[in-house]
């Protein structure tokens, strides 16, 4: 296909294929997110090739690739994504490590005009343009335009009411997602939330990561900042302690003020109305009954 759009956590994005530019193919992972929206949130041109960032240009934010399991360094490359700005535009500059033969991409784009360009150099064939990493990297600087925010956390819905559960890896995100999955309720992710400001409230949303997903999203009543113990404890924290522990766990490149100031803002309104707490859990159905049983967070 020449052009398809995506409607993600709320965004639409619209991809076109130029004249120059290869057929397009999205990946099993967003096939459920494929929609008819009209007028996009973002347009990304796709071309074929390479293109040079401007000398003038400075790299504000590099990320190299580093590939472990179970804390064991399987791959290391330095080369992998890096943010360059001059004085007008952004550029992303990245290769496609889970792609055979290796392709590599510069993303020209802008945090205040939403018509951005992709050059994509490898074999031309049928190209995902959405491939990790830009998945990701697209998907967060929507966020940083729209002042909203994206949280390593997993979230769920029991009955009305959203539950976010927040930490880095090693935390417990996936093993109190399966609990709450176990029993019954809905899980809107395990792994990678976007959080936005609605008409009636905070809404969290999933980010495709896994194949077969389907868009997800739920009100969102309270947050929880996890850790295993060897009790079930729920501690509320408030103003500064709970905009630092939120934030904390926010996926951010914090190469710019602007940039800093809106994230900051946008998780100091979030913990303005939602309840926070740090939650400590044993890693059984108990974690539930004692959230449960303390349905409203004490003062």
């Amino acid at each position: 296909m020449r052009n398809y759009n995506l409607n993600i956590a709320g965004y639409s994005i619209r991809f076109e294929s130029r004249s120059d530019g290869p057929d397009l193919l999205p990946s099993e992972r967003f096939l459920k997110y494929l929609s008819n929206d009209g007028k996009p949130d973002v347009l990304i041109h796709i071309h074929s090739g390479s293109f040079e960032i401007p000398e003038e240009a400075e790299r504000v934010f590099h990320a190299p690739y580093v590939e472990e399991v179970n804390g064991i360094l399987l791959h290391h490359k330095s080369n992998f994504w890096s943010v360059w700005k001059d004085s007008i535009n952004l550029y992303i500059k990245t290769t496609f490590p889970l792609s055979l033969p290796e392709k590599n991409a510069v993303l020209k784009f802008s945090l205040t005009k939403m018509d951005w360009d992709l050059w994509i150099d490898g074999p031309k064939t049928l190209i995902d343009p959405f491939e990790y990493p830009l998945d990701g990297l697209i998907l967060y600087y929507l966020t940083a335009i729209y002042g909203d925010i994206m949280i390593h956390a997993s979230g769920v819905n029991n009955y009305g009411h959203g539950y976010l559960f927040s930490g880095v890896s090693g935390k417990g995100k996936s093993t109190i997602a399966k609990l709450w999955d176990d029993y019954g309720a809905k899980v809107v992710h395990d792994d990678r939330l976007i959080i936005r400001k609605t008409d009636s409230g905070y809404t969290m949303f999933n980010t495709p990561v896994y194949n077969n997903e389907e868009p997800r999203n739920s009100s969102l009543d309270k947050i929880f900042i996890i850790e295993h113990g060897l009790e079930n404890s729920i501690v509320p924290v408030k103003e500064a302690i709970a905009v630092s522990l939120v934030m904390a766990n926010c996926i951010q490149h914090n190469w710019g003020h602007d940039i800093i100031d809106r994230l900051l803002e946008s998780i100091s309104d979030l913990c303005g109305v939602i309840p926070t707490a740090r939650l400590s859990f044993k890693p059984d159905r108990s974690v539930i009954d004692h959230i449960l049983d303390n349905e409203q967070i004490p003062e």
